[in-house]
């Protein structure tokens, strides 16, 4: 075994590859960028590298530069976690040619795997069913055209270089094809460098299931079940399963030994994953197989009670396999949810901002927390937004599923948009409870996953108010004024002969809502919102907020940022903020015929000419942050008479981008 081993990664996978190595006793090396200096997985490694600017092309990717790193500091190993240059063939071969063991497999089966399309061919001699569909070497639209038409649509574009939903399209009419496949390729070749692509027939309702494989360096291979990773968004992951729901032993079995067959095909080593969609007569098809750890593996080591890291590392060090087929066993359920930094309610939109207010579950035998930040951390535009994974595991589904929307629950975070009150909709949703899972499933769903129910309004408003009413006496008393009868010290807002009332203004639940106090005699406030009387009692301790209606008393967690308020509550949050006077100076860039950048990032093409008459939703540019691409689209019909910013400039979100004059019918 290894006496150091440097992680060439970041975030969460980093902190969680130091823990494995820190238990087996093998000292870590860790790297960082400009933008991670006092990033988590710096400060858990032994030793830290110094490898660059913080865009990850200047950093993260510079492989001469990690393994420099791991020279100049004695690592014997490198691990590359996911993503970055995890498969890379590349850089699994300068790491042997430098004497370095790479954690994970020969660059020839990288190289394999790399192409989509010859990851086709390989799986097909090998005997692994595949869709039908084209990966051939002519890359003219126009043939691919043809191709997708003699399949019959929908189809798939997926980049052959490709992985994590980028360079990948659904198409569902012959109109779609060519605007599809330029952004596809637009977006393969800015994350991959190479814009070759292949066409697939689309199933409707397919469910994606990968089998978890491992090999070592003896002859031995194993499959450790599979994965449900049906629910996506973007053809991205949200919330991933194991064991897949429904699944039998005969067909677990057989996908299983096709997963192996997969691996031996092109003599695999260490831990690989083969996904396949598993349609609903019960076939199965290859789509691709990913040659390294996967973001999902948490869920495999719970069922398994295997240490998948720890397998990598034994298998890199020449060790057989822990276990052999007929070893392994199962034991119930579990789930991860994916944690990110982005705006469901805005096509899923990363966004940055700081953790100003972080507090995760309690994690247990049954909870598990993957991260990579620390409250104080900022969600930077340079690498992915990913925040956590939430891992949870039961002895059923059911029982899991329970402690998953518990936890979910239980997650506060402040002073960036995340997704977490959709993966609680999400996870408490009676058609995900039932397992009716595809790959279409939150498209399928929206209205139930993305509610905003009457109830919640009604409810919501009048506790943001008294929230915001007791932070703002919370934050007027003196401190060190012990004296509770003291006038100096109430924070109320008395006054001589004046109606007792206290008033605030809030935007919460997309209202702005003026609200008036009264206290009452009896205890607690009459709480008027367009003409609505609540009753409600409440005391704010810290953080911790206690309310009193009718009888029924409950906690809640109320997290103040910059950005505002999020008040936590038992079954979902509620975020709403204090509105100010407006004073007139505040820049009304609609109003100056002006679009404003949605986000951080970089422009990557603008679509139409200066000058230009449009129609309402035409795509104007096209913005790209966080590896994502984003459609800026004419908020209605007019003309686009000029871009402030050229492709390739940086953008700051929130910025003039174009000037954009409504045309006379749309102003009428």
């Amino acid at each position: 075994m290894f006496d150091k081993l440097l992680i060439a990664n970041r975030g969460e996978i980093a902190c969680r590859i130091i823990r494995t190595a820190r238990r087996l006793g093998i000292a870590t090396v860790a790297v960082y960028s400009d933008a991670d200096r006092n990033a988590l997985h710096v400060r858990m490694a032994d030793e830290a590298v110094h490898i660059g600017p913080a865009p990850a092309r200047e950093s993260y990717l510079q492989a001469e530069h990690i393994i420099a790193a791991a020279l100049a500091t004695g690592a014997q190993a490198i691990h590359p976690g996911y993503g970055f240059l995890s498969e890379n063939a590349g850089f699994a071969r300068a790491c042997t040619e430098r004497g370095l063991v790479f954690v994970g497999p020969p660059s020839a089966a990288i190289e394999a795997m790399g192409s989509k399309a010859a990851a086709k061919h390989i799986m097909g001699e090998a005997g692994v069913p595949l869709v039908p569909g084209y990966h051939g070497a002519n890359q003219e639209p126009v043939l691919l055209r043809q191709e997708a038409e003699r399949m019959g649509y929908p189809v798939l574009l997926k980049a052959t270089a490709g992985g994590g939903g980028k360079g990948m399209r659904q198409v569902w009419s012959g109109d779609e094809f060519d605007a599809a496949l330029a952004a596809a390729q637009r977006e393969a070749s800015a994350s991959f460098g190479d814009a070759t692509m292949l066409v697939e027939k689309y199933l409707t309702r397919p469910r994606h299931v990968e089998v978890q494989v491992f090999c070592d360096n003896h002859g031995n291979a194993i499959y450790l079940a599979e994965r449900d990773c049906s629910v996506q968004r973007r053809h991205q992951k949200v919330i991933e399963e194991a064991p897949a729901p429904g699944m039998t032993a005969a067909l677990r079995d057989a996908m299983g030994t096709a997963a192996v067959q997969a691996a031996r095909a092109i003599d695999y080593r260490g831990a690989g994953t083969v996904e396949f969609l598993l349609d609903e007569d019960g076939s199965y098809y290859f789509m691709e197989m990913n040659t390294r750890l996967q973001v999902e593996h948490p869920v495999t080591e719970l069922i398994t009670g295997q240490d998948l890291v720890e397998w990598q590392l034994r298998v890199a060090a020449g060790e057989e396999l822990p276990l052999q087929q007929q070893d392994l066993t199962l034991r119930g359920h579990a789930f991860e949810a994916r944690i990110y930094a982005e705006d469901p309610d805005n096509d899923f939109l990363p966004v940055t901002g700081t953790l100003a207010y972080l507090r995760a579950p309690d994690e247990s035998s049954h909870v598990r927390v993957d991260t990579g930040v620390q409250q104080g951390d900022e969600i930077s535009v340079h690498y992915d937004p990913m925040i956590a994974k939430l891992i949870v595991w039961d002895e059923s589904r059911e029982r899991a599923l329970q402690r998953l929307s518990t936890a979910l629950r239980d997650y506060r975070i402040g002073g960036t948009v995340t997704n977490l009150d959709f993966l609680y909709n999400l996870a408490t949703a009676d058609p995900f409870r039932r397992a009716e899972l595809d790959t279409g499933f939150i498209e399928r769903h929206q209205t139930l996953i993305f509610r905003q129910r009457q109830q919640d309004l009604q409810r919501d408003l009048p506790m943001a108010a008294l929230a915001l009413f007791l932070h703002r006496q919370q934050q007027a008393a003196p401190p060190g004024c012990l004296d509770p009868w003291s006038p100096w010290g109430s924070g109320t807002g008395w006054r001589l002969n004046e109606p007792h009332l206290h008033h605030v203004m809030l935007h919460c639940h997309q209202h702005d809502v003026n609200a008036t106090l009264e206290p009452l005699a009896r205890g607690g406030f009459s709480i008027c919102i367009e003409g609505q009387h609540t009753e409600l009692r409440g005391e704010l301790r810290g953080d911790e907020l206690v309310f009193e209606q009718d009888g029924h008393r409950r906690r809640a967690t109320l997290a103040c940022t910059t950005e505002g308020f999020t008040l936590y509550l038992a079954d979902g949050a509620c975020h709403f903020r204090e509105l100010r006077p407006d004073t007139g100076e505040t820049a009304q860039n609609a109003a100056a015929g002006g679009l404003n950048a949605p986000m951080n990032g970089t422009v990557v093409s603008l679509l139409v000419e200066p000058g230009s008459d449009v129609q309402a939703g035409a795509p104007l540019m096209i913005m790209e942050a966080m590896k994502m691409e984003h459609t800026i689209r004419a908020p209605g019909d007019g003309t686009v008479s000029q871009f402030y910013f050229a492709p390739g400039d940086l953008v700051d979100g929130g910025a003039p981008l174009l000037a954009f004059a409504a045309s006379e019918d749309a102003r009428a």
